[in-house]
C-alpha cells in the first residue's frame, strides 16, 4: 500500500467516524426533542382536563352563562400557551454541578456543555460533541455507585468542577484575543488541548467502571494537568 492509498484509508476512516459521531448526536438529540414534546402535551393535556372539570364541578352549583363559558375558555388558552412556552427544566447552572447528585451529573453536564457549545471554536464543538457521547455512555455507569466511594469523588471532579472549570475560564477570554498566541498557544489551543485530556479521562473512568476496579479509578489522580492550568485559558501570565 502506497503512502497516497493510506492517506485515503485513514482520511475515510475519519470520515466514517465523523459520520458516526454525528449521527449518534443527531438521534440523541431527535430522542430528547420527542421526550420534551410528549412531556409538553401531557402536561397541557392534563392541565386543561383539570381545568374543564373545575369548570363543570363549579357549573353544578352556580351557571357559568357565556361569561363564565369565556373565563374557561381564556384559562384553557393561557393554560396551553404557557405550558407550551415555559420551559420544562431551569437552565443549569455550573456551580451547580459540583453538588449535583451523581447519577445526574452526567446528563445535567451534558445539557450544560450543549448551550456553551455555540460560542466555541469549531475543533472545541467537535470535542465537546464527543465528550457528549461519552458522557451518555457513563451515565448508566453510575446509577450503582456509592456517592462515599473515592472513585465517585474522581468522577464528580472531573465531569462537575474541571470540565465546566475550563469552558468558564476560556469564556473569559475577550473574544480578539483568542486566536492571539500567548505562552506558546492561543487560548483556543489551550482549550482543545484541555478538552481532549477530558476526554481521554472520562473515556478511562469508563473502562474502569465497567470492569469493576474502583480502587484503580480512585488512585489514579485524576487532576488535570493541561497547559490552561498553568498559564490560564483567561488567566494571567
Amino acid at each position: 500500500m502506497t503512502d497516497v492509498d493510506r492517506q485515503i484509508a485513514r482520511s475515510s476512516e475519519y470520515l466514517d467516524r465523523t459520520r458516526e459521531r454525528s449521527a449518534s448526536l443527531n438521534a440523541r438529540r431527535r430522542k430528547r426533542q420527542g421526550t420534551e414534546i410528549m412531556t409538553r402535551v401531557g402536561r397541557i393535556a392534563a392541565a386543561d382536563i383539570a381545568i374543564v372539570i373545575a369548570a363543570i364541578v363549579v357549573g353544578w352549583f352556580v351557571p357559568l352563562g357565556i361569561g363564565g363559558a369565556m373565563l374557561v375558555m381564556g384559562a384553557l388558552i393561557a393554560a396551553t400557551l404557557l405550558l407550551a412556552i415555559f420551559p420544562l427544566t431551569p437552565d443549569v447552572k455550573p456551580e451547580a454541578l459540583a453538588q449535583t447528585p451523581l447519577k445526574q451529573l452526567p446528563l445535567k453536564t451534558e445539557q450544560w456543555l450543549e448551550t456553551q457549545r455555540p460560542a466555541l471554536p469549531a475543533p472545541a464543538q467537535t470535542l465537546v460533541d464527543r465528550i457528549g457521547v461519552r458522557l451518555e455512555g457513563l451515565a448508566p455507569q453510575l446509577q450503582t455507585l456509592d456517592e462515599q466511594e473515592p472513585a465517585a469523588a474522581e468522577v464528580r471532579k472531573l465531569v462537575g468542577e474541571q470540565l465546566p472549570e475550563l469552558l468558564k475560564g476560556y469564556a473569559r477570554v475577550p473574544i480578539a484575543l483568542r486566536g492571539l498566541e500567548r505562552n506558546g498557544k492561543t487560548p483556543d489551543q489551550q482549550l482543545a488541548d484541555g478538552l481532549k485530556v477530558i476526554d481521554d479521562q472520562i473515556a478511562g473512568m469508563s473502562a474502569q467502571l465497567a470492569e469493576g476496579d474502583l480502587n484503580l479509578l480512585a488512585t489514579r489522580g485524576r487532576f488535570l494537568e493541561i497547559k490552561y492550568r498553568e498559564d490560564g485559558v483567561g488567566g494571567s501570565n
